[in-house]
């Protein structure tokens, strides 16, 4: 080969290159800039999935919630400094039960069989709450006389009823035979004027026993002396009445 031939040869292989590597470094066309604005710039290391976007609020939500915070979980131990009590909420009241009327019985004209019985005819009532005195009862004094002490204490019971009527806790006042129940007249009870007035025992358990001993530790009635030594006999006071304008 001629050497003319061969320097052609180089010049243009030097020039074909030189143009191939200025063509390599000139800018890429819109086209090319275009397309990379458009894929997506993460900052994501290489091999993590990105997660989803963060959830945005409901301004709805947000105005109506408060903050819950530990303690208001639960309510409070104490207000102002004193423990809660749990207040029971009380049970209705029931309504209390009438009691019952008292049965009463109203006995015209009663007589007094003995001081503790009294007589309706064929038909006999003894007190309540004491032991009878029988009228054929004799006591002694402490100088050894006897005194008809029953005798003296119907007597002074009769003159005490002086046959006014009588009202006591019977449920039928049309009785047989023999039958036990306390007696007033007006507001006196007649068991205890007997044995306040010492002329009849209190039974054993009788609310009248304390009124019993008291009458003994005075003397009075069968436990004192004859009451008709030196002195005449006086009637016994009349017993208050319930209603003064009626007699009976």
């Amino acid at each position: 080969m001629r050497p003319a031939a061969l320097l052609t040869a180089v010049a243009g292989i030097t020039i074909v290159a030189g143009m191939l590597a200025v063509g390599s470094r000139r800018p890429a066309g819109p086209d090319a800039t275009q397309g990379a604005s458009e894929e997506p710039v993460t900052t994501a290391k290489s091999g993590e999935t990105p997660g989803p976007p963060p959830a945005r609020s409901d301004p709805k939500i947000t105005m109506s919630a408060r903050p819950v915070d530990q303690a208001s979980r639960s309510y409070p131990a104490q207000a102002d400094g004193k423990p809660l009590e749990r207040v029971v909420t009380p049970k209705p009241e029931r309504p209390k039960p009438e009691p019952e009327p008292q049965k009463a019985a109203i006995l015209p004209r009663p007589i007094a069989e003995s001081a503790g019985i009294l007589g309706f005819g064929n038909r006999k009532l003894r007190l309540a709450g004491i032991v009878p005195t029988q009228a054929d009862k004799v006591c002694k004094e402490p100088d050894g006389n006897e005194w008809p002490c029953g005798m003296l204490a119907k007597t002074n019971f009769r003159l005490f009823l002086r046959l006014r009527s009588v009202t006591c806790d019977l449920e039928d006042a049309n009785w047989t035979g023999i039958t036990t129940a306390s007696c007033k007249i007006g507001v006196q009870d007649l068991s205890e004027w007997l044995v306040e007035n010492g002329w009849a025992d209190a039974a054993d358990g009788s609310a009248l026993a304390e009124a019993g001993a008291q009458a003994k530790a005075e003397k009075k009635g069968v436990y004192g002396e004859d009451p008709r030594k030196g002195a005449p006999l006086t009637l016994p006071p009349a017993p208050q009445l319930d209603n003064p304008l009626d007699p009976n």
